[in-house]
């Protein structure tokens, strides 16, 4: 073995040795990143500009987390954001924006009042800036390709330009190429700026691989230009002025593509933001003026014509006409409007015009906290990325010792001229590893799924709840408001004896107007279609789970379940409880009323089915979800409308603390469940879920309280909900296949290991096609 080969042996292994030791070895900072979350805690986002793979990603947070008092730090490559957790008494969102810039990043505190999804000045300079910076490229390339290529073309191009060259070009056109190849470099002096500040943190991305290709085919063509001779000798003339050129383009067309992509895939949410109308005509004295709608304030009174959007949320206190909602809920049917109606704004009015007194502006509007819920969603990272961020963490320092083994192994063990072939080879493994799309996979498809969620009227909290969901095995159903309509009637009306029907509803209606729950109203209803005056009514107490006790013209009445009764030690007859449960196999709700200690009668109550619920429920056993029905409700009357609805597994007679008992029940079983509730009531339960989903209409629903919040009040939407997190998943998994798929294939191509066996090689400017299409087909 001579010299060069022993030279070449021991600074490749002494390179591999320096690049293990820069990167993995060593103490990396002297500053402990924090590992547990502060305890008082203020939270900040950021716009960061920079990021180009998921490496940068993996910087930027260990840069926020080397920052004494900071927390969770959640950096998303796709929307270029942070929200970062941190100590107010201990640091500030000054210092997390200046450790972020130190570590080679431009951050920005991002605006309260900034709609979601806007672009910021910043971001529409970058845009600019890389056109431009391409468009320079690719002139000053085109020319440099051309010398470049000319020699091996032949035609007149080779018989007049390079008539007199010297082993195929001439001294003056290499020295024209290296001008214009410096020329195109300093247009993507981007990539080398940003190399550097990962250096300089001892970390490696994309960025690195780009300058360190680029400036190897530079450096060696600009040797060969400046010494001719000693290369000659060695059979080595070819240069790669038009490779360093051509990646140095292909590269900046490819972040061009790439912020292209990642503007389509916002679509969804671009959508939602231009649902706000910009202006509102507002009632003053008398006279319409037309305003900015940043101008209106609560209690304002605007009109509404037909055809218009609704300005803002608000109450109609004139005119009546019918409102498509689908733009907010989904829901395609219009929905009737009259005065005392609440309106959601950005929705249509059809036929009527309408006065409205705004009850909510700028962030507080059901469109605002709309766009808000589903723009921290597509921030947030799913759990599925951590395997793709660890990847990443070690993917670039690996990429560079493959191409430093590439390089010794084409060195020593390949035919001569053996330099040649071995630089290309070890540039074409620099260039063609691509660690963007392995950052891109996750979030781009998180992003696409919760726009179109929120399309549908699924609002889906965040990217963690997404993948949740797509597992959840067990879908458990709140009865009432859920499964029914929550507005149910009286049925039957059956008084003891000594009373009649019209005294027994004027008791019992004058007590239940106090209550808030859903029967009391039908009672209320019942009573008044007596016409039978109230009674006074005094020490109203509701009991929780059972019912409802206050006394009426000094004696006491109970109204309630058969639980109640007895927990009170009201005697109630073999009769009596005959009659209760035959109406409950009718899917009836029973009442007890007693005054004074004895039965005055029953009450008989039904809710009316949701239109959608036989459907919702045979959808999901399609999909292979089990259904419970879960309610506080009577035992057969629960029964009863799971046998009409589809569902087998009901659990009935529980109390709300009881309900996440049985939600426990089903986890320790080993189920994934999914909740479905009003919110309110089933709290608990929704809490314990794995998924919590509150169902209801977008004007009343706490879109902050649910992990998922269906803004149509349609039991479709359950199942709609599972399959969309299904396909997002499928999408992920597809994404991350391809982008681990086109590294495992791209890398072993680009180092020559096929070339001997079925003659496949990779110059380098394949290997940046490649690598700039990779992000962009992802």
């Amino acid at each position: 073995m001579n010299g060069s080969y022993i030279a070449v042996l021991a600074g490749g292994f002494g390179l591999i040795g320096f690049v293990v030791w820069f990167f993995w070895g060593g103490k990396r900072n002297t500053t402990p990143e924090t590992t547990q979350a502060p305890q008082d805690t203020a939270e900040c986002e950021l716009n960061i500009q920079g990021m180009v793979c998921a490496a940068c990603v993996g910087r930027v947070e260990k840069a926020i987390r080397r920052v004494t008092g900071t927390g969770e730090a959640n950096v998303n490559l796709l929307v270029e954001r942070a929200t970062v957790t941190f100590d107010p008494l201990l640091t500030t969102s000054e210092q997390i924006i200046e450790a972020i810039e130190n570590a080679g990043f431009d951050a920005t505190l991002r605006d309260e009042d900034e709609k979601p999804q806007e672009q910021t000045p910043e971001q529409t300079e970058e845009v600019k800036d890389l056109l431009i910076r391409f468009v320079a490229a690719a002139l000053l390339s085109l020319p440099v390709v051309v010398f470049g290529m000319a020699p091996h073309i032949g035609g007149w191009v080779t018989n007049n330009l390079f008539a007199n060259r010297s082993n195929g070009m001439t001294t003056g056109n290499l020295h024209l190429q290296a001008m214009l190849t410096f020329w195109v470099l300093f247009c993507g002096d981007i990539f080398f700026r940003r190399a550097i500040s990962a250096l300089k943190q001892r970390d490696a991305d994309m960025n690195v691989l780009i300058a360190l290709g680029t400036l190897i085919a530079f450096l060696y063509s600009v040797a060969v230009t400046v010494f001719p001779n000693w290369f000659h000798s060695h059979a080595m003339h070819d240069v790669y002025f038009e490779t360093s050129a051509v990646i140095v383009t292909l590269v900046l067309l490819g972040r061009l593509l790439e912020i292209r992509a990642k503007r389509k895939s916002r679509l969804a949410m671009e959508k939602l933001i231009e649902l706000q109308p910009k202006t509102a005509r507002v009632l003053r004295s008398g006279e319409l003026t037309e305003v900015p709608i940043e101008a209106v304030e609560v209690g304002t009174l605007v009109l509404v014509r037909p055809g218009e959007k609704i300005p803002l949320d608000g109450v109609v206190t004139e005119g009546s006409s019918w409102v498509d909602e689908s733009m907010i809920t989904g829901e395609s049917l219009p929905v009737e409007k009259a005065v005392g109606s609440k309106v959601t704004g950005a929705t249509l009015n059809q036929k009527g015009s309408l006065t409205v007194q705004v009850s909510r502006v700028g962030k507080d509007t059901v469109l605002a906290q709309i766009t808000r819920l589903v723009d921290r969603a597509q921030a947030s990272r799913a759990p599925v990325q951590r395997l793709a961020d660890k990847v990443t963490h070690y993917f670039v320092p690996t990429v560079i010792i493959i191409a430093i083994l590439t390089f010794m192994g084409w060195f020593l063990l390949g035919t001569e001229p053996r330099l040649a072939p071995a630089l290309v080879h070890a540039i074409a493994v620099l260039i063609i590893a691509c660690p963007c799309a392995l950052g891109l996979a996750t979030p781009t498809a998180i992003m696409v799924g919760t726009g179109r969620g929120a399309n549908l009227g699924v609002l889906i909290k965040d990217a963690e709840t997404l993948e949740t969901l797509h597992g959840v095995q067990t879908v458990v159903l709140d009865k009432t408001g859920t499964l029914t309509l929550g507005k149910p009637h009286l049925t039957d009306t059956l008084p003891a004896e000594g009373y009649t029907a019209a005294t027994l509803l004027q008791w019992a209606g004058s007590v239940e107007t106090q209550s808030e729950h859903p029967t009391a109203q039908a009672v209320i209803e019942g009573m008044k279609s007596w016409e039978m005056p109230l009674l006074l009514v005094a020490n109203f107490e509701a009991l929780t789970g059972q019912g409802v006790r206050a006394e009426v013209e000094g004696k006491t009445v109970l109204i309630g379940n058969l639980s109640l009764m007895t927990t009170q030690g009201v005697e109630v007859s073999e009769k009596w409880r005959e009659q209760i449960q035959a109406l409950a196999g009718e899917g009836k709700t029973c009442l007890c009323i007693a005054i004074q200690g004895s039965i005055a009668g029953i009450l008989a109550v039904r809710d009316t089915l949701k239109p959608t619920a036989k459907e919702a429920v045979a959808h999901l056993t399609a999909l292979g979800v089990e259904t419970v029905l879960l309610s506080g409700d009577q035992k057969a009357v629960a029964e009863a409308v799971g046998r009409e609805v589809g569902i087998s597994k009901v659990v009935a007679e529980v109390l709300p603390h009881q309900k996440a008992q049985a939600i426990r029940q089903l986890q320790q079983q080993g189920k994934r469940v999914a909740m479905v509730g009003d919110g309110i009531n089933d709290a608990p339960a929704l809490a314990l879920a794995d998924v919590g989903i509150a169902i209801g209409s977008g004007t009343d629903i706490a879109l902050e309280t649910a992990d998922v919040a269906l803004l149509r009040d349609d039991l479709n939407t359950i199942p709609d909900s599972i399959e969309l997190s299904r396909a997002v998943m499928q999408n992920i998994r597809q994404n991350l296949t391809f982008a681990f798929g086109y590294n495992v294939l791209g890398i072993p191509i680009a180092t020559g290991l096929f070339t001997a066996w079925i003659g496949w090689t990779l110059s380098p400017m394949l290997a940046s096609l490649a690598m700039a299409l990779s992000s962009v087909s992802v």
